[in-house]
């Protein structure tokens, strides 16, 4: 059960309102009774609630009245209806109107905790879901792929074709290169755009909670497992479940994967029951998952089961000609979002970032931009606000030509000084350049940085 919801118990006999305050106070609820349709309206015009309790034969404004009057005022409060066994068909007719399910009279404690815990988990999907639909319009409202070279124009072409199909896509690409955002992408074409979108970070998670995040769990499966948990696949139904970073899971994991790819099931940890999803599924990775299968790490059919239409995305060093048309982009995106107006970038500044080698790809460009969008020191952003990213750097004009270095050279100088920024810490390093920690490890291994 959803854990401090708030709960609005209407019936006008008092024993009743009583005994279900009593009874779903004992789950850290916060219960409020009213003895009437009009004072349960009152309050709820004043305060948010959760999930009501509603009889159906009240004096005054009637059950159905008041239920009517909740899904107008929001329909994503969750009413639950109690009646007699000699208005069971009003019951039905207060379903058909929007109410979750009902509790006919006499009924036990118990059996009102377990509906309003299913009535609450319903609730707490359906808002989860509002909440996804609108993150969505928020970042796809206006947003499109930004690109203008041949190898962006082919990953726009291919997501156009994909994307109403239900077909599985893999994503290859270096950490950084926008895999999420091409999912969200597909996603948001699909026939499945008005539902979830559930990311899964396969390289985040532990080993031991990996199979109860993607499955889910009963209550009492191991230990602290206090409740039954729903897992990210039935959270997704009827979605599109996004799978990052799908070459860290483990061949155990990739095994029991393949039969939700196969049978569209899933068994809950701690559970005999088969329970049936209808996901789409997308994976990204940054491995080279064909050495993989070479080296027996991944499984050879996972693999075909999730390359059924391959996308690579190019790391941001081979499409320059992208760089200008990204910079302005995220130049526009936070003015809006921290309220400035930084008219433009110099030539000189553009240069600088068009030079730079770009070890976390565009989402370090996004950052770049967005601190210098913060801190420009007039309406144009100059190399000398680029200065704090260790981007500064001379143009590659004739008269300093002698200060021009490799790529290799300001990279390994550039990953020092922000990790003497940040007194060695690789967190924080890894976070200002927009790269993981492995990453951050492989570069230090490679420019022999202790």
């Amino acid at each position: 059960m959803c854990s401090q919801a708030n709960i609005l118990v209407v019936d006008d006999e008092e024993t009743m309102r009583d005994s279900c305050q009593q009874a779903l106070s004992q789950d850290e609820n916060r219960v409020k009774v009213a003895e009437d349709g009009s004072t349960a309206l009152a309050i709820l015009e004043k305060e948010s609630v959760d999930l009501v309790i509603l009889d159906l034969k009240m004096p005054g404004l009637s059950g159905m009245e008041v239920l009517k009057k909740i899904k107008e005022k929001d329909p994503e409060i969750v009413v639950v209806v109690i009646t007699g066994y000699a208005t069971i068909e009003s019951a039905v007719e207060a379903m058909k109107s929007g109410a979750y399910d009902f509790i006919p009279k006499p009924f036990t404690p118990i059996s009102l905790r377990t509906i309003v815990g299913r009535a609450l988990e319903k609730r707490r999907l359906s808002l989860e879901n509002v909440l996804l639909r609108a993150e969505l319009k928020d970042r796809f409202g206006a947003e499109v792929i930004v690109g203008q070279g041949a190898s962006m124009r082919e990953v726009e072409e291919l997501v156009r074709k994909v994307a109403p199909t239900d077909s599985t896509v893999l994503i290859s690409g270096e950490t950084g290169t926008g895999k999420e955002l091409i999912a969200r992408a597909i996603h948001s074409q699909s026939s499945r755009r008005d539902k979830p979108f559930i990311v899964i970070d396969c390289g985040g998670l532990a080993e031991s909670l990996f199979e109860s995040e993607l499955f889910g769990h009963v209550k009492g499966s191991f230990t602290g497992a206090t409740e039954t948990k729903y897992g990210r696949f039935e959270v997704a139904n009827e979605g599109t479940v996004f799978l990052d970073e799908i070459g860290n899971i483990s061949m155990n994991i990739q095994t029991k994967l393949l039969r939700v790819l196969q049978e569209k099931e899933v068994t809950r940890v701690g559970s005999l029951q088969v329970i049936k999803v209808d996901v789409r599924i997308i994976a990204a990775t940054n491995k080279d998952l064909l050495k993989c299968l070479k080296e027996q790490t991944f499984r050879e059919d996972l693999f075909y089961r999730l390359s059924v239409v391959p996308i690579v995305l190019p790391p941001l060093r081979e499409r320059r000609e992208d760089i200008p048309l990204l910079a302005n982009h995220f130049l526009e995106k936070y003015n809006k979002k921290r309220e400035k107006s930084v008219a433009a970038i110099s030539d000189q500044a553009m240069s600088v970032l068009t030079e730079y080698d770009w070890p976390g790809n565009v989402r370090e460009l996004e950052n770049v931009i967005e601190r210098a969008v913060v801190l420009a020191r007039s309406g144009v952003i100059e190399p000398t606000d680029l200065w704090y990213y260790e981007l500064e750097g001379k143009t590659t004009s004739s008269s300093d030509a002698d200060e021009v270095k490799s790529l290799a050279d300001a990279e390994r100088e550039h990953i020092i000084r922000i990790l003497k920024m940040f007194d060695g810490h690789i967190g924080k390093t890894s976070g200002a350049l927009g790269i993981d920690r492995k990453t951050l490890r492989l570069k230090l291994k490679k420019y022999g940085i202790d």
